[in-house]
């Protein structure tokens, strides 16, 4: 069972919240919790690209780092772990987000990955006169289907020549080639973005659901395997959790209390506002999952808070989910909560018992 961490690319994490741990991002941060997971044994660090935030007292998300370049230093200070950037595909070309893979292909020794962000917070790109307009949220993933048809033809074969709705590429070259297949993956909650990630990825990041119920979100691996079947591929789920973890039960659920009493509401109402403004969201897309959350202060994300051994005892089950691949996890304070989780959930989870095999 891969584990992975989801990492602080904005400021504050995933808490929108004024009693939460408050921090800006920077790459000295990153590179201590990548270094952190990549000595704890993680398999993955993955960065989002967020363009535009939420507001709030908290200016929630306003402060943030660009993904590749954020990616491309921590391939420099790391040497085993794999590493993702993600790609906001209304903002920089498909050829040169290929051309900028390999480069951190070449930086990080074959450990790059792409993660394929089609677009749902129209403000991300309106401020910068790219939003093609709201039939985006329609056709968004018709979109990224060309963009990743285009980086893999110039990976694969060093020219592309594709025509299409949106791109039209005129015997566009790439050279070097990577040195291993570029691993993309994506973030479809949808039946479209599963039948998106079944053909085009090889994992589907999706939400984890509820607090302390680890399996509560299983209809949706369970999905992805279903899209994954009619494909003939094998693309698994990675589920993200929020993970607060302390030696008792009562000091890790004070925690959660505490923020949940200190939710930045202005933030939240842009957050649930622009979610509403896809109009063909469905039942099960992102956007939907952050509407329909009471309290929604990590973005209705599965959490996981109490001790050590029942955060451990919750992970496994998640993992137990059939069709979920792997875990992607963000902490309170990521910091303490990498070492709360490497040094004391880790060892008591089933599903890492081979860390300890070879150690």
């Amino acid at each position: 069972m891969d584990i992975g961490v989801f990492i602080p690319i904005n400021n504050n994490g995933w808490i929108i919240s004024a009693t939460s741990p408050q921090y800006m991002p920077s790459f000295e941060l990153n590179k201590q919790v990548v270094q952190k997971a990549e000595g704890y044994g993680f398999d993955f660090a993955l960065s989002m690209i967020k363009l535009h935030g939420f507001g709030g007292k908290t200016e929630f998300w306003d402060h943030g780092l660009e993904s590749f370049s954020l990616m491309a230093g921590l391939a420099a200070v790391t040497s085993r772990i794999r590493l993702y950037a993600s790609t906001a595909v209304l903002t920089i070309p498909p050829a040169i987000v290929a051309r900028m893979a390999v480069t951190i292909d070449s930086i990080s020794g074959g450990r790059f990955g792409v993660n394929i962000v089609s677009g749902w917070h129209k403000v991300e790109y309106s401020q910068m006169g790219l939003w093609p307009g709201d039939a985006h949220f329609g056709k968004r993933y018709d979109y990224s289907t060309e963009y990743v048809r285009i980086m893999k033809e110039l990976w694969e074969t060093g020219t592309s020549d594709f025509k299409g709705e949106y791109f039209q590429m005129d015997q566009c070259k790439l050279s070097p080639p990577p040195q291993v297949p570029i691993k993309l993956v994506a973030a479809g909650q949808s039946d479209r973005g599963m039948e998106f990630a079944a053909t085009y990825c090889d994992f589907n990041f999706a939400l984890g659901e509820g607090v302390n119920e680890p399996t509560k979100c299983a209809e949706v691996p369970r999905r992805m395997t279903e899209h994954a079947a009619k494909t003939g591929r094998d693309v698994g789920s990675y589920i993200l959790y929020t993970v607060i973890a302390e030696e008792t039960d009562e000091a890790a659920l004070a925690k959660w209390d505490l923020y949940n009493r200190g939710a930045d509401r202005e933030a939240l109402a842009h957050l649930l506002g622009h979610a509403a403004a896809d109009t063909t969201a469905h039942d099960t897309s992102m956007a939907a999952a952050i509407k329909r959350a009471p309290s929604p202060i990590n973005f209705n994300m599965g959490t996981l808070v109490g001790s050590y051994a029942n955060v451990a005892r919750m992970l496994d089950e998640a993992a137990s989910m059939p069709g979920t691949k792997g875990l992607m996890l963000v902490f309170d304070d990521f910091i303490a909560g990498m070492d709360k989780f490497g040094q004391h959930v880790q060892p008591l989870m089933q599903c890492r018992s081979h860390l300890k095999l070879a150690a």
